[in-house]
């Protein structure tokens, strides 16, 4: 074998096992490809050199929106339009919740009906608190924008705080609340990152994205906003997340 696929469970506090065994990959010059946000999310600039060193290729579009290309349209698409800000909704759980609460749900009961569906985990502390949602919108800063961001760096603040009255005011003053993941290049081209519940105005495009999908604006200087929207888990979508970064490495190794 000449690529190897790391897919085995997110650990976003130490990245391990995955971290060892990506780094044993392209010791071995092996390409390699990720949906494993935990390698991604804490040394993805270590590993980027490692790769550059064994002249292997290492791609990872599966860690942000699973088989939405987020990070493809950042990188290439848009590449030039002037990229100064990024934000959307990221952890399809969450936003789950909130639109079930939107519905009538108090959030216990929207939670419970989430890990009954297969949305949430039994211990949902990685979503709810927008753990998850932190470690995709850092490898996005530091992959687009050239952050050198840390996972501990950008405030986190999850839903849990989120009343079925807080819903209810938004709504009737023309917003809907959601739990947003951003970043953004400063004057100094330094990156700022957050996650935390943001009332959006109905008529924004990330206010309309209901139920486990996920979506991601990118603001730039000359397209203005660009919205894509997808799903952002599953089995098919990370597949399609995988097959695409094969097949990028397969065009590159055949050139």
């Amino acid at each position: 074998a000449n690529l190897i696929l790391e897919v085995a469970w997110t650990d976003l506090k130490t990245g391990e096992p995955a971290i060892t065994h990506v780094k044993t990959a392209l010791k071995n010059k092996k390409h390699v490809v990720l949906t494993n946000k935990g390698p991604i999310a804490l040394v993805v600039r270590e590993l980027l050199a490692l790769a550059k060193d064994n002249n292997v290729e290492m791609r990872y579009e599966g860690t942000v929106l699973s088989g939405t290309p987020a990070l493809n349209l950042g990188l290439y698409n848009l590449a030039g339009s002037g990229i100064t800000k990024a934000k959307g909704i990221v952890n399809g759980t969450t936003n789950y919740i909130l639109t079930e609460m939107e519905k009538g749900l108090d959030y216990e009961s929207a939670l419970k009906q989430a890990q009954e569906l297969g949305y949430a985990e039994a211990d949902p502390t990685a979503d709810v608190e927008g753990y998850d949602a932190l470690g995709k919108i850092v490898i996005l800063a530091n992959t687009v924008m050239g952050a050198n961001l840390s996972k501990d760096e950008p405030p986190c603040e999850g839903i849990t705080k989120i009343t079925s009255e807080d819903i209810t005011k938004a709504k009737s003053e023309g917003f809907r609340w959601k739990l947003i993941a951003g970043a953004e290049i400063k004057d100094d081209g330094s990156v700022e990152a957050y996650v935390r519940p943001e009332k959006i105005s109905l008529d924004h495009p990330l206010a309309n994205i209901m139920g486990p999908i996920n979506a991601l604006t990118y603001t730039t200087k000359y397209l203005g906003d660009v919205t894509i929207v997808g799903p952002g888990a599953g089995k098919a979508p990370t597949g399609y997340a995988l097959l695409t970064d094969i097949l990028d490495i397969n065009r590159i190794v055949k050139e």
